[in-house]
C-alpha cells in the first residue's frame, strides 16, 4: 500500500460524522432514492414478503414475537448463547432456571404466526412453569403447571437443548460442508448461489488456526465437486475469517501476520483459483482493516493468482472509511488488471466499536453512530462500484427492501452486472421475488457445529432482532408500509448534526465527572509508528540527569531492567537532613496553601493534566526504559494519571467549594466545611510510578495540604519528571516536595514526626504495618494512613462461561504488566467439567505470547522490575516444583534482562497459597459444580479482599458471589484489572487497604477535617425570618 493512499485512508479513520457525512451525500446525488421507481418497487416488494407466510419455524418468526430488546428476548439471547456449550447437567439445570424462569413466556403463547414458534414459547412457559409452580396464577399458566410439574429436569434440559439445536439451524446451513452441500442443491435448483464460511470464531491457540485451515482447505475440495457449469461468479464460494486461521491477527503482530498467516491465505487462494471458485476476505474489526487491505495488495501481486478474478474482500459500509476502501480496491484493480469480488455489508460489530473506543480514549469512532448515517455510505460505495464493474464485481449484502429497490434500478442505469447476497435463514421471502426477476442471489452460508456457532449467531440476533431493524418491521402488520419506504438520503439531510448525541463523543462520554483521557490507537500503523520512532530517538538521550534534587550525598543509578548495561537515569538521594528541610519548608508552607480556594488548586490540577498530555511520549519513553512497560500499559498509566487529575479537581470543586448548610432549629445558621489537613506523606509504589504517583499527589495538594513524595527506589526517574511538569503547572516548589530516598530514612524521620498529618500509602501489606505502628508510636495527634496493599486476587469459573472469552481474560489479569499488578490474578478457579478444555486452550494462548524488550511496540510482555523480584518469583517456583504441577510456562526471550516466565500451577488445594506472589505466576485449584459457596469463604478465609473475578452467564450466581464475597472490586465477564478512576474506584479491605477508594467520590474526605459552624442568628435580637413567615 502506497503511503499516500494510507494517509488516505487513515484521514477517513475516525473523521468527525458531521465532516464525513456531507460529502457522502454529494456522491449519492446520482442515486435519485426518493425516486417514484425505488418506491414503487420497495412496495411490491414489501407487500409481496407480507402476503407470503412465513416457515413453520424461522428466526424471523422468533424475532417477530420476542423483541431482544425485552426480557424475554434477552433470556432467549442468553441461552442461545450459552447453553449448547454447558457440559454438565447441575449448570444445564441453573442457566435454565436462570433465563426461563425469571420470564412470564406465557403472555407470548399464541403471538407468533408459526405453529412451531408457539409450541416453543409453551414449552418454555411449560420449563418456567416447572421451575417456578405456584407462583404464576393465570389460569392457562397454572394449568400448564399443574402438568408439567411432573416432568423431570432431564426432559426439561432435553427439551430447552432442542429448542436451542432448532434455532440454530436457522442460521447455520449445515454442520459439515457436505451436509451444507446437499441440503443448499434445492435453494441452487431455485436460482441461488451459496459463499460458504466455515464457522470459527478468533483462533486463540496454534492448534484451533490449524484446525479452522485444515476446514477450509477440505471445504474448498468438496465445493469443487459441486461446479455447476456457469463462469466463476455463478460458482459457489468461500469466505475465509483471517481471524479463524491466526491467533494473532493483529497490526501489532503485522512480522508474525506475514510470515506465518499469508502463506496459508496465498494456499487457500491457490486452491481456489484451481477450482475457479471465488474466495472472499470477511470483514473484521476496524483495527484490522489495514492488515487485511495489505494482504489483499500482496495477493494482487501475486504471479501464481494471475488471470484469477475470484479474489475478494468485505467491505462494512458502517466504517468511516469504506468509500475510500471502495476507491483503493478499484486503484489496486486497475494496477493489477484483475477483478475484485466486493461484498458490501452494514457492518455486524457496531455495539464493539463503539464500547472499544470509548474505553480507548480515542478522537472519535470509526463507525456512524446514525444508522441512516451507515445507509449513506452504503448508497455512495454502491454507486462507485456500480460505475467501476471492470476493476470490482459487486455484491450488495443486504435485507432491506429499500435498499434492494434503489440497488436495481442503479444497476439498471449502468448496465452493470452483480449480485446481492442474504444470510440463510433470513430475507428468504424478499430474495424470492428478486430471483425470480433473473437477479441473482448468493446465500451466505455457515458450517459448522452448534456449539462452534454461539458467537456468531448472537452477533446476528443483535444485528437484525433490534426493534430498529428491517427484518423485524417488515414482517410485523402493525408496522405500516410507509415506515419501511422512508428515504434514508433525505432522512440524513434533515438532520441539524450528524453526529448521534445520544452517543457522547469518546472524550465527552463521563461528563460531568471528568474529561476521558486521551489514548493512542495502537491498531493504526501511523500512529505505532510515530510512537516507535520517538521511542527508539529518546533512548539517546539517556541516561537523563537530575535536576531538582540537591547534589551530593548518594547516588542510585537507574538501569534499564530488560536491558541492564543502559543506564537509564542517575538520582541523588535525599539525606537525613534534607528531609528535615523539605518537612520545615512544607510545614511553613501549609498555611497560606491551604487558604488558596479549592478552584484555584483544582485549576493548577488540570493545568497538570494538560501538561501529562503534551508531554505523553516523552513520559511513556521514559515507562517503558524505566519501568519496562509495554506500549498499551505506558498509555493507560499516563491516561490514569491524568484522570486522576481532572477527577479529583472536580470533587474538590464539588466538596469544598462552598460550606455545606445543614438543618436546626428556627434562628440557628449551621454549616460543615472541609479544610486541608497539614502536611502528608505520599508513598508510592515502582509497578505503578507515574498514575499512583501522582494520584496520591493531586488528591492531597487539591485538599489544601502541603506534600513530602517519595518515589520508588526503582523509578525515581518518572516521578521526577511528574514533579517538573507538576511546578511548570504552578504547584509552590515549597509546597510539593520530590523526596528520593530510602523507606528506611523516609520512615525515621518522615514519619516520626508530628507534623505529618497524614500518610497514603500503596505498597505491600508488611510495609503498611509498619507504617502503621510508627505513626501509632507517636505522641500526638492520630494520623491517618490510606493504605493500599496487594491480595490474593481469585477468578471462578464455572462451566457456563465462554472458554475463549475466559482464556483472553485470564491471560490479561494474570500476564499483563508481567503479573505486576496489585489487581491482578493469583488463584484460578476452574469448574471440574471444563477445567480441562480451558488449561489446554490457555497453554496455547500462552505459547503465542511475545515477551522482549518494551520499546518494540509488538511486545505483548516486559520484563518484571529487577533482578530481586525476579529471584523472588523463582524462589516462589522453586517451592511450587515441591508442592504443585507446573501446567504452563511461556518461552523466555534470549536477554540479560530480568525477565520471567508467565506461567500456570495446579495446587491439590487453595490452602497451598497464603501469600501474594508478585509477578506472572497463576495458580490453578479445580472445584465441583456444587462447590461454590465453598470457594467463596475459601477466598474470604484468606484475609485479603481486592479484586475477584466471575466468569458465568447465570445472573444467580452473579449475584451469590456478589452478595459472600469480601472484596473491594467484583468483575463479572471481564478481565479484572484495569480500575478507571471515577467508573471502578480503586482499593480492597481487609489485609489488602483501609480505604477509601482511590480514584472514587470518597477519597478526598480522608484528606481533609472536618468543620461545623453553628450561629445563633437571632442573638441580636428577634427573629426575622421566622416573623417574615407569618401568614
Amino acid at each position: 500500500m502506497t503511503s499516500s493512499l494510507q494517509q488516505k485512508l487513515n484521514s477517513f479513520y475516525r473523521i468527525a460524522e458531521n465532516d464525513i457525512v456531507p460529502q457522502l451525500l454529494v456522491k449519492t446525488a446520482p442515486i435519485e432514492t426518493d425516486s417514484p421507481t425505488i418506491r414503487s418497487t420497495a412496495e411490491k416488494l414489501v407487500s409481496g414478503v407480507r402476503s407470503q407466510k412465513l416457515k413453520a419455524i424461522s428466526i424471523e418468526n422468533f424475532l417477530q414475537t420476542y423483541d431482544l430488546g425485552s426480557q424475554e428476548g434477552l433470556a432467549l439471547m442468553c441461552l442461545a448463547e450459552a447453553y449448547l456449550r454447558v457440559p454438565d447437567l447441575d449448570t444445564q439445570t441453573a442457566l435454565i432456571k436462570d433465563k426461563v424462569g425469571s420470564v412470564d413466556w406465557a403472555q407470548n403463547i399464541g403471538k407468533a404466526n408459526s405453529l412451531l414458534v408457539n409450541l416453543a414459547t409453551l414449552g418454555l412457559s411449560t420449563t418456567d412453569s416447572v421451575l417456578h409452580w405456584g407462583l404464576d396464577k393465570n389460569g392457562f399458566t397454572a394449568a400448564i403447571g399443574s402438568v408439567t410439574r411432573k416432568l423431570s429436569e432431564p426432559v426439561i434440559r432435553t427439551a430447552v437443548g432442542q429448542a436451542m439445536k432448532i434455532l440454530g439451524h436457522q442460521f447455520v446451513l449445515g454442520e459439515s460442508i457436505n451436509d451444507a452441500l446437499k441440503k443448499a442443491a434445492s435453494a441452487e435448483r431455485r436460482g441461488y448461489r451459496h459463499s460458504y464460511d466455515m464457522l470459527g470464531e478468533g483462533a486463540k491457540t496454534a492448534a484451533d488456526a490449524e484446525r479452522y485451515f485444515q476446514s477450509y482447505q477440505a471445504a474448498l475440495e468438496a465445493i469443487a465437486t459441486c461446479r455447476n457449469g456457469h463462469d466463476i461468479y455463478g460458482q459457489p464460494s468461500i469466505s475465509v475469517k483471517l481471524s479463524a486461521i491466526h491467533p494473532r491477527y493483529e497490526l501489532l503482530q503485522k512480522d508474525r501476520v506475514f510470515a506465518e498467516l499469508y502463506p496459508k491465505v496465498l494456499a487457500l487462494c491457490l486452491a481456489a483459483k484451481k477450482h475457479d471458485i471465488a474466495l472472499t476476505i470477511d470483514a473484521e474489526e476496524s483495527d484490522r482493516l489495514e492488515i487485511s487491505l495489505e494482504i489483499i495488495d500482496k495477493l494482487s501481486q501475486e504471479p501464481e493468482l494471475k488471470e484469477w478474478n475470484g479474489l475478494g474482500l468485505a467491505v462494512q459500509a458502517y466504517q468511516k472509511r469504506a468509500y475510500a476502501v471502495i476507491e483503493y480496491l478499484i486503484d489496486l484493480g486497475k494496477t493489477h488488471n484483475r477483478r475484485l469480488c466486493v461484498r458490501l455489508v452494514k457492518g455486524a460489530y457496531w455495539d464493539m466499536e463503539i464500547k472499544k473506543t470509548q474505553e480507548r480514549g480515542l478522537s472519535d469512532y470509526p463507525v456512524f453512530t446514525r444508522k441512516v448515517n451507515t445507509d449513506v455510505s452504503y448508497f455512495a460505495c454502491a454507486d462507485l462500484m456500480l460505475k467501476h464493474t471492470k476493476e470490482i464485481y459487486p455484491q450488495f449484502a443486504t435485507h432491506n427492501a429499500y435498499t434492494a429497490a434503489a440497488i436495481m434500478q442503479l444497476a439498471k442505469k449502468y448496465n452493470a452486472d452483480f449480485e446481492f447476497q442474504r444470510l440463510h435463514g433470513m430475507g428468504e421471502k424478499l430474495y424470492a421475488q428478486i430471483v425470480n426477476q433473473g437477479i441473482p442471489c448468493r446465500i451466505y452460508a455457515p458450517v459448522g457445529e452448534h456449539k462452534d456457532l454461539l458467537a456468531y449467531l448472537v452477533r446476528r440476533l443483535l444485528e437484525n432482532g433490534a426493534n430498529s431493524s428491517f427484518v423485524n418491521k417488515i414482517h410485523d402488520p402493525a408496522t405500516p408500509i410507509e415506515e419501511l419506504l422512508m428515504d434514508p438520503l433525505t432522512q440524513a439531510k434533515n438532520h441539524d448534526a450528524h453526529h448521534n448525541d445520544a452517543i457522547p463523543y469518546p472524550k465527552d462520554m463521563l461528563q460531568p465527572s471528568r474529561v476521558n483521557s486521551r489514548g493512542f490507537d495502537l491498531g493504526d500503523s501511523v500512529v505505532v509508528a510515530a510512537l516507535e520512532e520517538y521511542v527508539a530517538k529518546f533512548a539517546n538521550t539517556l541516561p537523563l540527569t537530575n535536576s531538582i534534587t540537591p547534589a551530593g550525598g548518594k547516588v542510585i543509578k537507574i538501569n534499564d531492567p530488560a536491558n541492564p548495561e543502559q543506564d537509564v537515569s542517575i538520582t541523588p538521594q535525599l539525606n537525613e537532613q534534607d528531609l528535615k528541610n523539605c518537612l520545615d519548608l512544607a510545614s511553613a508552607a501549609y498555611p497560606s496553601w491551604s487558604k488558596t480556594t479549592p478552584s484555584f488548586r483544582a485549576k493548577i490540577l488540570e493545568t497538570l493534566a494538560k501538561k501529562l498530555d503534551e508531554n505523553y511520549e516523552e513520559l511513556m519513553a521514559i515507562l517503558i526504559y524505566e519501568g519496562g512497560k509495554t506500549y498499551a500499559d505506558t498509555i493507560a498509566e499516563i491516561r490514569e494519571a491524568i484522570d486522576f487529575c481532572t477527577y479529583y479537581a472536580n470533587q474538590a470543586r464539588s466538596l469544598m467549594g462552598m460550606a455545606i448548610p445543614l438543618p436546626g432549629p428556627t434562628g440557628e445558621r449551621n454549616e460543615l466545611s472541609l479544610h486541608g489537613r497539614g502536611v502528608v506523606a505520599c508513598i508510592s509504589p515502582w509497578n505503578f510510578p507515574l498514575a499512583i504517583f501522582l494520584g496520591q499527589i493531586a488528591a492531597a495538594l487539591v485538599t489544601g495540604n502541603t506534600v513530602l513524595a517519595k518515589p520508588a527506589q526503582q523509578t525515581p526517574t518518572i516521578a521526577r519528571r511528574a514533579i517538573e511538569l507538576a511546578y511548570e503547572a504552578g504547584v509552590p516548589r515549597d509546597v510539593l516536595h520530590y523526596c528520593p530516598s530510602s523507606g528506611k530514612t523516609v520512615g525515621d524521620i518522615v514519619l516520626t514526626d508530628s507534623r505529618i498529618a497524614g500518610v497514603a500509602f500503596t505498597g505491600s501489606t508488611d510495609v503498611a504495618w509498619t507504617i502503621n505502628q510508627t505513626l501509632a508510636a507517636r505522641r500526638s495527634a492520630i494520623t491517618p494512613l490510606i493504605a493500599e496493599t496487594g491480595g490474593i486476587n481469585a477468578m471462578i469459573v464455572d462451566s457456563s462461561a465462554l472458554t475463549e472469552q475466559v482464556v483472553s481474560d485470564i491471560i490479561i489479569s494474570a500476564f499483563q504488566s508481567a503479573g505486576q499488578r496489585c489487581s491482578a490474578l493469583r488463584l484460578l478457579f476452574l469448574q471440574d467439567d471444563i477445567a480441562d478444555k480451558t488449561i489446554e486452550m490457555l497453554k496455547g494462548a500462552v505459547a503465542e505470547l511475545k515477551l522482549g524488550h518494551t520499546s518494540q511496540a509488538s511486545s505483548d510482555i516486559g520484563c518484571v522490575i529487577d533482578a530481586n523480584a525476579q529471584k523472588e518469583l523463582q524462589d516462589h517456583v522453586d517451592w511450587l516444583k515441591d508442592n504443585a504441577q507446573l501446567l504452563i510456562e511461556a518461552k523466555l526471550p534470549p536477554s540479560k534482562g530480568s525477565f520471567f516466565a508467565p506461567q500456570a500451577w495446579l495446587l491439590s488445594d487453595a490452602s497451598q497459597l497464603n501469600k501474594e506472589v508478585f509477578g506472572p505466576i497463576v495458580h490453578i485449584v479445580r472445584f465441583k459444580a456444587n462447590e461454590l459457596a465453598n470457594v467463596i469463604d475459601t477466598i474470604n478465609n484468606k484475609g485479603f479482599g481486592l479484586t475477584l473475578g466471575l466468569h458465568s452467564r447465570i445472573e444467580e450466581t452473579v449475584d451469590f458471589v456478589r452478595q459472600h464475597a469480601h472484596v473491594g472490586n467484583f468483575y463479572v465477564n471481564r478481565s479484572m484489572i484495569g480500575a478507571v478512576v471515577g467508573v471502578q474506584p480503586f482499593g480492597g479491605e481487609g489485609l489488602s487497604g483501609t480505604g477509601p477508594k482511590a480514584g472514587g467520590p470518597h477519597y478526598l474526605l480522608r484528606f481533609v477535617h472536618e468543620r461545623t459552624f453553628t450561629q445563633d442568628t437571632t442573638a441580636a435580637g428577634g427573629n426575622a425570618t421566622l416573623l417574615a413567615s407569618v401568614g
